[in-house]
């Protein structure tokens, strides 16, 4: 096993994930909180998905977006985390090839729809706020569908070149990975090939998502701003800034930590190996772990539906 892990590697039947390098007796306490924050993301997207669909008031727009965030946070946390936790407690680092480039798949689709999931709710606070009135009838169920189903197209015809390019590849150097999942430069960097076009493709992708999410999400919110503080009282202003609040703050749980970690990995090149997995780890499983909390505690009707479940099961 030792010699085909580390040379002469021609396409794999399965690559060795390390887990986190360097931290290998440690690994048995960093589970803990790994273990943690998925079951927290697991229950509170659960909860939040039972929530909408028991209550007819919740039905709405805004609802159905979250709804569909909470399914992206599902699969996105539990595309990595149940086999990161197999990697601590079991020392189970084998990965199928083909599940491998699955993982990497589904990790970088997701985020691409969770991307798009924001603007969408950016577009419907938009719509609620500017224009009220017409609020029921501009978005639709259908139309809500149509965004809904465009959004996941999205995410899955621009992420689909990277895991076919990577997949066709030969592996002749070695099939070990240092990482705890198959992320994409991890992985194709084994490869015996020219791997720019892959390269290139990933950061047009990278780039590109954000910066149109961006740019449409900022616009949503230019107008909301300028329509909040035409509102004539200020008890309508406060209104509308805790329903927009919400947004930015589940918002800002996706992009923070992705850009820290850019960052870290751009401006300081002393950045252990180690420090890099945690963070890379983190990043993923911070949004599905907060969306839950933040819209649970800064929603009413998620807030006030969670405490009757709470108080008529007690009774």
């Amino acid at each position: 096993m030792s010699n085909s892990n580390t040379t002469d590697v021609t396409n794999p039947s399965t690559f060795i994930l390390l887990g986190i390098a360097g931290l290998e007796a440690a690994h048995g306490w960093i589970s803990i909180p790994f273990c943690l924050m998925y079951i927290v993301a697991i229950l509170g997207n659960s909860a939040i998905l039972f929530i909408v669909k028991s209550e007819p008031r919740l039905h709405e727009p805004m609802y159905y977006f979250l709804c569909m965030l909470a399914v992206s946070d599902l699969v996105l946390s539990t595309s990595i985390v149940p086999k990161t936790l197999s990697i601590f407690w079991f020392n189970s680092r084998e990965i199928d090839f083909a599940s491998c480039f699955t993982q990497m798949y589904l990790v970088h689709c997701f985020l691409v729809i969770e991307s798009g999931m924001f603007t969408a709710m950016a577009f419907d606070r938009y719509v609620a706020i500017c224009d009220p009135l017409r609020h029921s009838t501009i978005l639709t169920n259908s139309i809500v569908a149509k965004i809904g189903l465009s959004v996941v197209l999205r995410g899955f015809m621009l992420i689909l070149p990277i895991p076919i390019m990577g997949s066709r590849w030969p592996y002749c150097k070695t099939n070990i990975v240092p990482h705890t999942y198959c992320k994409h430069f991890s992985v194709v960097s084994l490869a015996c090939a020219d791997i720019r076009p892959s390269n290139y493709y990933s950061v047009c992708v990278t780039f590109f998502v954000p910066s149109v999410d961006g740019f449409l999400i900022a616009l949503s919110y230019i107008q909301i701003l300028r329509a909040i503080f035409r509102l004539p009282t200020k008890d309508a202003r406060l209104k509308a800034f805790g329903t927009c609040g919400t947004h930015l703050c589940a918002l800002s749980t996706l992009y923070i930590p992705d850009l820290s970690v850019s960052l870290m990995q751009r401006i300081d090149s002393n950045v252990s190996l180690p420090v890099l997995i945690l963070m890379a780890n983190v990043k993923l499983l911070v949004p599905p772990l907060l969306h839950p909390i933040i819209y649970g505690m800064r929603t009413k009707q998620i807030r006030d539906r969670l405490l009757w479940i709470v108080t008529q099961k007690s009774a």
